[in-house]
C-alpha cells in the first residue's frame, strides 16, 4: 500500500508523439504571445512618453512656466542646448538640465 503512487506512475501510458512541426510551434507560441503583450502594455507606451517628453524639451522657450522632477517651480530665464536657467524667485536663478523638466506651461 505504501508504494501505490509509484505503481500508478509506472502504469500510466507514455504520451503520444505529436507531429514534428506542431510541437515546436506550440512550445514557442506562449513566448510569442507574452512578447506581444509586453510590447503593447509596456514597451510601446514608454516609447510614446519618451517621444512626447523629447518634443516638450525642444519646445521650451524663455518665459515658460516649468516644473522639474524635483518639484521646483519657476519661469524659464534662458535656454541653452542641454540646460535651462530657471528663475524661482526675483534675482534667484537655477541652472537645470532639460531632462529634469517634467511639466511645461507655455507663456500666456
Amino acid at each position: 500500500m505504501l508504494f501505490f503512487p509509484v505503481a500508478l506512475a509506472f502504469a500510466e501510458d507514455a504520451p503520444q508523439a505529436a507531429a514534428p512541426g506542431v510541437s515546436g510551434l506550440m512550445s514557442i507560441a506562449p513566448l510569442i504571445i507574452l512578447f506581444v503583450i509586453f510590447y503593447f502594455l509596456l514597451i510601446r507606451p514608454q516609447q510614446k512618453r519618451a517621444k512626447e517628453h523629447k518634443q516638450m524639451m525642444s519646445a521650451i522657450q524663455k518665459g515658460d512656466q516649468v516644473i522639474t522632477s524635483g518639484g521646483i517651480h519657476g519661469r524659464v530665464a534662458s535656454v541653452n542646448e542641454d540646460t535651462v536657467s530657471v528663475e524661482v524667485s526675483e534675482n534667484v536663478r537655477m541652472k537645470i538640465s532639460k531632462e529634469a523638466i517634467t511639466v511645461r506651461k507655455p507663456q500666456g
